[in-house]
């Protein structure tokens, strides 16, 4: 009895020092790991475009562009179109590119275009950033082996809590680091390429038909004079039967003061 005590004892104090020296363990296999050269990748960068092009036909420059797209490998990741009034027409692509084919795209597209008002490219070196990714996930995958070693020799549930709450945590960062590496290999796999296009339409006035239309126009002209003409009459004649009797009176005195005018004139002269 007294021996197989002193055995468990024993094995106990082994899992306990091994729970102890977890934390250490893991932050010196983190650095050694960190210390060891981890393979670089291929230059990664990160491309992205921002063209502003002047066009003959805005419909047929967006399809041209869409096909060129669809026959690198690429995909449209937004597009609008704006139009103000009927002369200014604009829109603009936003268009994932494969990077191998991302200048030769570029050309394409500026080779659509009636002028090019702006171009500019920016690119993002991103491989140092994605070196040490690497190192750390290779870090935290060593961390999360021994973890589940200690796991498996622990005895104690709280010794399981306390194993099974820091794997979780590795794992965790595990997941974060991964999702950024597949988010820079995303980025650098495909260039991000945003064109506006602007169009000025000339718009030409349309001749209605009524417009070249003589000989309506002339009818129309010749019974509006007709109409004014009668209009005209209508209202002289209105006017004198409707004042006759103002009219006559005016023409009496008239006569009275000619023939009063004529007979003193006469005698006068007499």
């Amino acid at each position: 009895m007294d021996s197989a005590k002193s055995m468990a004892g024993e094995s106990t104090g082994i899992i306990a020092k091994n729970d102890d020296r977890a934390e250490t363990d893991q932050k010196a296999t983190e650095n050694n790991v960190q210390a060891e050269k981890v393979a670089a990748p291929a230059k990664m960068v990160i491309y992205q475009a921002d063209l502003h092009l002047r066009v003959k036909n805005f419909e047929r420059t967006v399809q041209v562009i869409e096909k060129n797209a669809a026959k690198y490998g690429g995909y449209i990741a937004e597009s609008n179109v704006t139009r103000e009034g009927k002369e200014q027409l604009s829109g603009m692509i936003k268009i994932r590119i494969p990077q191998t084919h991302f200048h030769q795209f570029l050309d394409d597209a500026e080779g659509e275009a009636a002028e090019v008002l702006q171009r500019n490219i920016i690119g993002q070196d991103v491989t140092e950033e994605y070196v040490d990714l690497q190192a750390r996930l290779k870090s935290k995958r060593v961390v999360e082996e021994r973890l589940l070693s200690f796991m498996k020799n622990a005895v104690k549930t709280e010794d399981l809590l306390k194993i099974s709450n820091d794997l979780a945590a590795v794992q965790e960062e595990i997941e974060t680091i991964e999702g950024k590496m597949k988010y820079l290999e995303n980025q650098t796999s495909y260039s991000t390429v945003t064109i506006t296009l602007y169009e000025n339409k000339v718009i030409v006035p349309e001749i209605e038909n009524d417009q070249l239309n003589t000989w309506d126009k002339t009818k129309k002209q010749f019974m509006k004079s007709t109409n004014l003409l009668l209009s005209a009459v209508s209202s002289l004649v209105v006017f004198i039967f409707g004042n006759l009797p103002i009219i006559v009176t005016i023409i009496l005195l008239g006569f009275i003061g000619f023939y009063i005018y004529r007979k003193r004139k006469r005698n006068n002269q007499n």
